[in-house]
């Protein structure tokens, strides 16, 4: 017997990814339900190659029954909606930052600390990390594990779909503006994305960090190691799809280029692509699709003692996102931690 699920954004990017990760996968589900918003009720959305859903309206919706919701709304319809499916006994994991730093309310990237999952019943919450934290995490956990991590210096280069749908439309028609020389009016982002970078990604806080880089730090804190030092600058660039990083780590004990690498092929959802030639390494074009954290350049950084330089690049509409948090309800199943699936 199979497991009912609800979608919940399903219109979203995320939303369809996560449809479409749980029918590639194969994921056990008696029924499913596809959520959104009242103005978005009736959407035909695929699931599979060969079944079609019609969205039906979040706030109407019954979550009774149900044993696990995939939420991916945004920040404050989760706040709403979230609390209320796992009050009816609907296992929520939630893809918003809403939940994140919640102490009672797990964290999860299943490659690095599927143990945390231990501790869902609390609030019936599990929350899924960001993008750029979760591919991080997952290339940094091999290494932690063997020469533990001290201090961690980031740099990303974020796709615009982290910016939804909407982020994507705004780069394609902002570089279609200026490819016929005719206005650019930013609308999703603070300034031009087309041909262009922006170092600001979320709301500037007190310090002069933006949350999206202050949620690299709590995040791999909360998830890997309290005791890591990160700092984090995060970039908007025109790539539609796929984050890339820049990191630079220092290490307790000594490790070697070589090392690391090991290390690293050896770890689950980790893909190593290192030659030291031209083309030697992965780029967001073609990682696009994929389920793993691709990890290049690996090698020593003689500017301080035990460091260690790699760059990472993973697709955040899949492992940053829809995939995450569909490996974490299979490890849910796999660790025995859900109830007996309810009759559809």
């Amino acid at each position: 017997m199979g497991y009912r699920v609800a979608v919940v954004g399903a219109t979203g990017a995320v939303g369809r990814e996560i449809l479409k990760t749980l029918a590639e996968r194969d994921f056990p589900i008696s029924d499913i339900a596809a959520l959104a918003s009242g103005r978005s009720t009736g959407t035909e959305i695929s699931f599979g190659d060969k079944r079609v859903l019609k969205t039906q309206n979040l706030e109407k919706f019954d979550f009774h029954g149900w044993d696990i919701a995939l939420f991916s709304p945004g920040a404050s319809v989760s706040a709403i909606h979230a609390p209320r499916a796992a009050a009816a006994g609907c296992v929520v994991i939630d893809n918003t930052s809403h939940f994140r730093m919640d102490p009672d309310v797990p964290l999860v990237v299943p490659e690095v600390n599927p143990e945390a999952l231990a501790g869902f019943r609390k609030k019936n919450i599990i929350a899924n990390p960001n993008c750029s934290t979760i591919q991080m995490v997952v290339a940094l956990k091999p290494l932690h594990d063997e020469f533990r991590v001290k201090r961690v210096t980031v740099a990303t280069y974020q796709s615009v779909s982290g910016a939804g749908k909407e982020g994507m439309d705004e780069l394609f028609n902002n570089s279609r503006a200026i490819y016929v020389n005719d206005p650019v009016t930013p609308q999703q982002f603070t300034k031009n994305i087309a041909y262009n970078v922006i170092p600001h990604i979320d709301v500037f806080m007190d310090d002069g960090a933006t949350k999206e880089e202050w949620k690299m730090v709590v995040e791999t804190k909360k998830i890997l190691d309290p005791n890591i030092a990160v700092m984090a600058t995060c970039v908007r660039v025109p790539v539609f799809i796929g984050h890339a990083e820049a990191v630079h780590v220092e290490f307790e004990l000594p490790v070697t280029a070589g090392e690391a690498r090991a290390a690293l092929r050896d770890a689950p959802g980790v893909t190593v692509i290192d030659v030291r030639e031209d083309g030697g390494y992965a780029t967001p074009a073609e990682i696009a699709g994929e389920d793993d954290v691709f990890v290049s350049r690996i090698r020593k950084d003689p500017t301080v003692e035990n460091g260690l330089a790699f760059w990472c690049v993973s697709d955040n509409l899949r492992k940053g996102a829809a995939l995450n948090a569909v490996q974490i309800a299979e490890s849910l199943i796999a660790q025995n931690l859900l109830s007996q699936p309810k009759a559809a």
